[in-house]
C-alpha cells in the first residue's frame, strides 16, 4: 500500500486561515457565531479556526463540541467509537449561525447525524459546514460551505488526517 502526503503543516494551517477568513466574510464579521466540532479532529479544527476569528476580529468565538455516535443511521453497518460529549457553548446556539466543522466530508452521514443532533440543543438561526478534506463520494445531498482541499479519491483509499493535539503531527495522507 502506498501512502502519500497531501498536506502537510503549513498547508493545513494555510487552509485553516483561508476557511477562517471565509466564515467571518460569509457572517459579517465574528458577532453571534458559535463553531462546533464534531469529535474527535473536527474538534481540535474548530479550535484552531475559533483562534484564526479571535486574533482577525478581536472577539472570542465561542467552541463547543456535538457527538453524533448515537444519531448515526449506520451504527449496525460500521462499528464507531464511545460516544463523547457534548459540549455546546453556556450562550447556547438559538439564533446563532452554528458552523459544524468536521476534518473529512466523505458521505454525508455525520454531517446529517450532526443536523439531527443540533436539533436537540436549540434551534439556530443558520448552519453551516467546514471541512477540511472534501473527498465526494456523497450518499446524502450534503454540501460544505468551507473546504480546506478537495481530494478525490476512490472508496478503496483511505484519508488520515493526523493533527498535533492528537497525534503529535499536523498531516493529511491517502493510501
Amino acid at each position: 500500500m502506498t501512502t502519500r502526503t497531501v498536506l502537510e503543516s503549513a498547508e493545513i494551517s494555510r487552509a485553516l486561515t483561508r476557511i477562517s477568513h471565509e466564515i467571518i466574510e460569509a457572517n459579517k464579521g465574528s458577532e453571534n457565531l458559535v463553531l462546533l466540532g464534531i469529535p474527535t479532529r473536527g474538534v481540535v479544527l474548530a479550535h484552531r479556526i475559533a483562534e484564526l476569528i479571535s486574533r482577525i476580529e478581536g472577539t472570542e468565538v465561542p467552541v463547543g463540541q456535538l457527538d453524533v455516535t448515537m444519531y448515526r443511521d449506520d451504527l449496525a453497518h460500521h462499528p464507531t467509537r464511545a460516544p463523547q460529549p457534548t459540549e455546546i457553548p453556556a450562550a447556547g446556539i438559538e439564533g446563532a449561525t452554528v458552523v459544524l466543522v468536521d476534518d473529512v466530508l466523505y458521505s454525508g452521514r455525520t454531517v446529517r447525524a450532526a443536523l439531527d443532533a443540533l436539533n436537540d440543543y436549540g434551534r439556530p438561526r443558520a448552519v453551516r459546514l467546514a471541512a477540511l478534506i472534501d473527498r465526494g463520494h456523497r450518499e446524502l445531498p450534503i454540501r460544505a460551505d468551507y473546504i480546506g482541499k478537495n481530494l478525490p479519491s476512490s472508496k478503496e483509499e483511505r484519508i488520515t488526517v493526523r493533527l498535533v493535539e492528537h497525534d503529535g503531527e499536523d498531516s493529511v495522507t491517502i493510501a
